[in-house]
């Protein structure tokens, strides 16, 4: 297509813009990876959301930043491929399905694991129908001819690959140990799937009489309930005051079971009473000192919480009646000495929100030492390690992985992948293997499931074909590019899929990691159900478009930090929105006829000209250096400014002095510069926002099919006019100087006055000359004086601006005294200038040490500014002395 059609409607309406265009995108198959190209790949996995529902803010902004990177990686000829995918979320899916039958009156055990499995799938089948709407919605660009899912079976067959080797290496073993148990959804978490929230509680100080008689020992506890599973009490083996005691026993109370008293380091003698009554099956550090001294393992609850039977007549309450009764049990015995109130961290499930219980329980668990360690390896080295933006996050990661304990697999879910372990029925011996053995009737697979995110932490390698490592798509794309996320899942996800991509593929599984904040509220707090402060990202495109959402997402924030959402802050984007489709239609309905091939840049450019082509230049070459550092705030903040300052406040309205005049090649010549500088900014603005710049890309004189395939801007060296931009600059500076001069004497710009410049130089005079139809189309003087030795008229208002003063004669409207006031605080501004960059220029360190190019900026300013404060002050003198 080389000829525009102008016919773009007069109101700006996203709705209208985006509906459909997605699916046009599509069909041109302008998102597939074009790897037969021959140019360099770039690659990019999409964190998975998971197939519970909706998209959050959460993840329409790491997609949006992703979705910003692979655009405009394919605009500047990459084989850029955005390998889309969904998880399947173990808990979170298998929480809502089960809901959903709970409201039938069915339960999964009512339809068996099988027809269980059934359900999950159609509704995983539902709603990534829904999750695939409102990415196409977002306007991602997104290769869905490698569209995958974590249960897939390619993805399956990489999880048992991964979890044979390791279970082959010793990194992988099952064990009886404590673990982070959810009550509610009846299965074992890992420790950063508990999120710890403070709660008041009690401390209850209880007192165990020793079995001889000869005293009591005075133990403390938060859980009291727990207390039925006691088989010993702890102090310190160096602890004075029991040294004598260690080896006799005590009786627990209500109970009246005979437990020891063991010596162990584990005991602080400076805390409480130093004594410590041990419970392995129910706390991890009992566990750990009860393996030491052989205390049995005594187990009192229920997997739903309540107590059991070893509980005694608590058996079948749940947890925190037991908790009650209990301590009203202690109190009539006279054995609770102390209830002291205590604030303490409480773990929760992150998944059903109920208080986690520490709970001994037989798990598969991944041995993270060695993992971890070589996965601390490579960050020593720069062209090994993942780089993370910004850089603090690396630290985070670090410590983390410094103190990791091993990793509790085993999940009590249908749904997810089912561990590649069976038991032998008669002799109970344990085969690991990718496919059942042989005589699988005799052996019975272990019913749990893998963690989510075990099968997660393998998607940037898994979803490229691996294990097959010969596969083509593995060796072109694999160690992908650049991951975005939020900083709450550098442990659940970043940290696995590094030490997993170490191990199994050698390298790290992408070069950096950018990281982004939450999202929170007006009023900083975090978005949240019970807060009921959440947004849906598709209301506010339905309200406001895709491309306003995407442009807030991705400048309203600066690396790592939090992201606060306000309805106003997406609204003013959509103004600058309907700026830019307002703009574009003035410049199309002035190049009406005009065709690609037409377009000349090489006629009689004017200053507005040379000054918006230089601007144009140095816009492309800050946003493309900002964008490979991950800089989108500073990005938009530079669109921002040349799309709405530059080119919509000063160019167009500078153009229609040749548009509306009688000069044809000057005519041809604007025109040809309007059409190149749209395009240019439409391309550069297309990956934030690519609906609206597709639109006006289509109406626009262009070579190719669409914008998501046209070239990124370069540079063009003969477009920098780096005297015509100072030329403007000077222009712009009087016509803002006259518009404010006005603004104060309240005079109307369509009231006539005569204006004075006094310029520095001969120099700077012809400049003025050369341009003086803009100075009088913008100031409206009566009369334009124009000369180096002005004679300017006693009382006049007056401005300073860079290489010239301005003189606006306004008897009967100026007062002098506030004119003098006026010029007063103005001299002191220019002095405080001067002093600022006097002093870094005086600085030997800052000479020395900062580019040769900014020390001579600097120079540059203090120049300007001492010429400044001279003419103020020669200007002040003059008004005082009349």
């Amino acid at each position: 297509m080389t000829e525009q059609n102008i016919s773009m409607p007069t109101k700006y309406d996203p709705q209208s813009i985006e509906t459909g265009r997605y699916e046009w995108w599509l069909k041109g198959k302008y998102f597939e990876a074009q790897p037969e190209s021959g140019k360099e790949p770039y690659s990019i996995v999409i964190p998975p959301p998971n197939v519970t529902g909706k998209l959050h803010l959460g993840h329409a902004w790491d997609t949006t930043l992703q979705d910003i990177l692979i655009r405009m990686k394919r605009m500047q000829g990459y084989d850029a491929l955005w390998l889309p995918g969904m998880d399947h979320a173990g808990i979170a899916t298998q929480a809502k399905v089960e809901e959903k039958l709970r409201a039938d009156g069915i339960s999964r055990y009512d339809l068996g694991r099988e027809k269980f499995l059934e359900k999950t799938w159609e509704w995983k089948e539902e709603y990534a129908s829904h999750i695939r709407a409102q990415w196409s919605k977002l306007g991602l660009a997104l290769d869905y001819t490698r569209e995958r899912f974590t249960l897939d079976k390619g993805l399956s067959d990489a999880v048992k690959e991964v979890f044979v080797k390791l279970y082959e290496k010793g990194l992988i073993y099952r064990g009886e140990r404590i673990i982070n148990w959810d009550p509610a959804a009846k299965t074992a978490l890992s420790d950063i799937e508990v999120i710890h929230k403070e709660v008041e509680g009690a401390f209850y100080h209880m007192e165990y009489p020793l079995a001889d008689g000869s005293g009591k020992l005075r133990v403390a506890t938060t859980r009291p309930e727990t207390m039925l599973g006691d088989s010993g009490v702890a102090v310190h083996p160096e602890d004075e005051r029991y040294k004598h005691l260690v080896g006799k026993t005590v009786i627990l109370p209500i109970v009246g079971r005979e437990i020891p008293i063991v010596a162990d380091d584990y005991v602080d003698m400076e805390f409480g009473t130093g004594v410590v009554k041990m419970t392995p099956a129910h706390d991890p550090n009992d566990f750990e000192v009860g393996n030491r001294h052989n205390l049995e393992r005594i187990l009192v609850m229920n997997e739903d919480g309540s107590m059991n039977d070893l509980a005694g007549k608590y058996a079948g309450m749940d947890r925190f009646e037991c908790r009650k009764q209990i301590v009203t049990d202690l109190q009539e015995a006279g054995v609770l000495v102390e209830i002291e109130p205590h604030t303490h961290q409480v773990g929760h499930s992150e998944r059903s929100g109920a208080v986690v219980e520490p709970y001994l329980s037989a798990q598969w668990f991944v041995k993270m030492g060695p993992l971890a360690e070589q996965a601390l390896e490579i960050q020593n080295h720069d062209e090994e390690k993942v780089n993370f933006v910004p850089n603090r996050f690396e630290n985070t990661y670090n410590r983390w992985m410094e103190n990791v304990h091993d990793w509790c697999i085993s999940r009590q879910l249908w749904w997810g992948h089912q561990i590649p372990a069976w038991y032998h029925n008669e002799t109970g011996e344990i085969y690991v293997g990718k496919e059942a053995p042989a005589d699988s009737e005799n052996w019975t697979q272990d019913e749990d499931v893998l963690d989510t995110w075990f099968s997660s932490a393998l998607w940037p390698f898994s979803t490229m074909g691996w294990p097959d490592t010969e596969n083509e798509e593995f060796k072109r794309y694999y160690p992908t590019n650049t991951l975005v996320t939020g900083y709450d899942i550098i442990f659940f996800w970043v940290s696995r899929m590094i030490f997993q991509g170490k191990e199994f593929t050698g390298e790290r599984p992408f070069k950096d990691v950018l990281i982004h904040g939450l999202v929170r509220d007006g009023e900083g707090r975090k978005m949240s159900k019970s807060l009921g402060n959440g947004v849906d990202p598709m209301d506010v495109i339905d309200q406001y478009g895709a491309d306003s959402l995407r442009y807030f997402l991705a400048t309203g924030s600066s690396p790592g930090q939090d992201l606060r959402y306000t309805t106003e802050k997406v609204e003013s984007t959509w103004n600058f929105a309907n700026k830019i489709w307002n703009a574009s239609r003035f410049a199309l309905m002035n190049m009406e006829g005009l065709t690609f091939e037409e377009i000349d840049l090489s006629g009689n450019l004017n200053v507005a000209d040379k000054w918006i082509l230089t601007r144009l230049n140095e816009t492309i070459d800050r946003v493309t250096i900002l964008s490979d550092k991950y800089e989108f705030g500073e990005v938009g903040r530079e669109l921002y400014n040349f799309i709405w300052d530059d080119f919509c406040s000063w160019y167009i309205e500078m153009a229609k002095l040749p548009l509306y005049g009688e000069n044809e090649a000057a005519k041809k010549t604007t025109r040809s510069v309007l059409a190149y500088v749209l395009d240019n900014t439409m391309r550069l603005l297309h990956p934030m926002m690519p609906f609206i710049t597709e639109e006006i890309w289509q109406h626009l004189p262009h070579e190719g099919e669409s914008i998501t395939v046209a070239a990124w801007p370069t540079v063009k060296e003969e477009f920098n006019f780096a005297q015509d931009a100072e030329s403007m600059k000077l222009l712009t500076e009087i016509i803002r100087a006259v518009r404010n001069i006005r603004a104060e004497v309240n005079t109307p710009m369509s009231k006539q006055v005569p204006l004075f410049i006094a310029a520095k130089d001969e120099k700077t005079k012809a400049i003025l000359e050369e341009n003086r139809a803009y100075v009088e189309k913008f100031c409206n003087p009566e009369t334009l004086t124009i000369g180096v030795n002005l004679e300017v008229p006693s009382q006049s208002m007056t401005a300073v601006v860079t290489g010239a003063e301005l003189f606006l004669p306004l008897a009967g409207l100026i007062n002098l005294n506030e004119e003098i006031e006026r010029l007063t605080k103005e001299l002191e501004k220019w002095a405080k200038e001067v002093k600022l960059v006097s002093g870094k220029l005086s600085n030997e360190k800052f000479v020395s040490k900062a580019p040769e190019a900014l020390v001579a900026q600097e120079r540059e300013k203090l120049a300007d500014y001492k010429e400044k404060h001279e003419a103020v002050e020669k200007r002040l003198a003059e008004l005082k002395n009349m």
